[in-house]
């Protein structure tokens, strides 16, 4: 289930989440910021009574989960900052840097190892990466500071053993006064829920669910994945994207970012490759259990 549920995140943050914030063009950054926490705390709340896990967090867990929300809130801001001040190309690079920091915390921190065709496949993708840097010119601090702070997000939630929503529940409410303090009294009055039309307050209460879900699932996949393959597989969100600009907004895909989603590809498929062959591997090690029984086992 692990493997679904990263999936679920990583194409819901390649597919849903861009379409979702650009019908939301003309919206102030810090404003949908805000939107995003308050609603996805009214969201997380109504799931909890409907699954009926309304209980405390440990105590001993509410330092760590301090940690994470701060990460994922300077996260979130950092890249709405770098959309709307022309930094996307930072923006994208930190989501392709990214997972080799996943692969270099899991070993680090978890002591988690590579098989060989696994080392190739990061090779290829720090490749990818590395031609990507070189074509910035100048070094990408946006880029790296997506990076790492989404990578130490992932690194506490893996380290943290607790239930994703209720998990989930906790950071964003963590962060909600510093939200409802920018909607009250920073925010500008045009983006006031008053002065909103219908369809923008609409999207606005959407963001909700487009911000929760994905994370739980990301949540429920590190409890359940080693972080180098989280790492990887975090290479399908950046790749969506790119494809997306492309065949639906009409963006030219340069030749840089081409070789970029070309390297990445492949990784992903030498990673792929070696999960299926250790997976086959793990089956034939099994004892094997007879298809017909034994006659002297038979009743009668």
């Amino acid at each position: 289930m692990g493997l679904f549920y990263a999936l679920g995140a990583y194409l819901s943050w390649g597919l849903v989440v861009p379409v979702h914030f650009r019908l939301l063009d003309g919206v102030p950054a810090w404003v949908i910021l805000g939107h995003r926490i308050l609603w996805s705390s009214v969201f997380v709340v109504l799931l909890l009574a409907a699954l009926r896990r309304v209980r405390l967090v440990p105590q001993r867990r509410h330092a760590l989960l301090i940690v994470s929300a701060l990460l994922i809130g300077a996260n979130w801001s950092l890249y709405l900052w770098a959309v709307q001040n022309g930094r996307m190309l930072d923006a994208s690079l930190g989501y392709f840097i990214n997972p080799l920091v996943a692969v270099a915390l899991g070993a680090v921190v978890l002591g988690e190892r590579l098989r060989p065709l696994q080392g190739a496949a990061v090779g290829i993708a720090a490749l990818g990466v590395a031609v990507a840097v070189a074509t910035a010119g100048t070094l990408p601090w946006v880029a790296l500071a997506l990076a790492v702070s989404f990578a130490l997000y992932a690194l506490i939630r893996k380290l943290v053993p607790i239930d994703p929503i209720l998990g989930f529940c906790a950071e964003t409410f963590l962060l909600l006064p510093l939200a409802l303090g920018y909607l009250a009294w920073l925010a500008p009055a045009s983006a006031s829920v008053s002065a909103l039309d219908g369809r923008t307050l609409g999207l606005l209460l959407l963001t909700g669910l487009s911000t929760s879900v994905p994370l739980i699932w990301f949540a429920a996949a590190a409890g359940r994945l080693k972080l180098a393959t989280l790492g990887l597989l975090q290479y399908i969100a950046p790749s969506c994207l790119l494809v997306l600009s492309v065949l639906v907004y009409g963006e030219t895909l340069e030749t840089s970012r081409a070789i970029v989603l070309a390297l990445t590809l492949v990784a992903l498929v030498l990673y792929a490759v070696d999960a299926v062959r250790l997976s086959r591997a793990d089956a034939a090690a099994r004892p094997q259990v007879p298809l017909t029984p034994d006659p002297q086992r038979c009743p009668g």
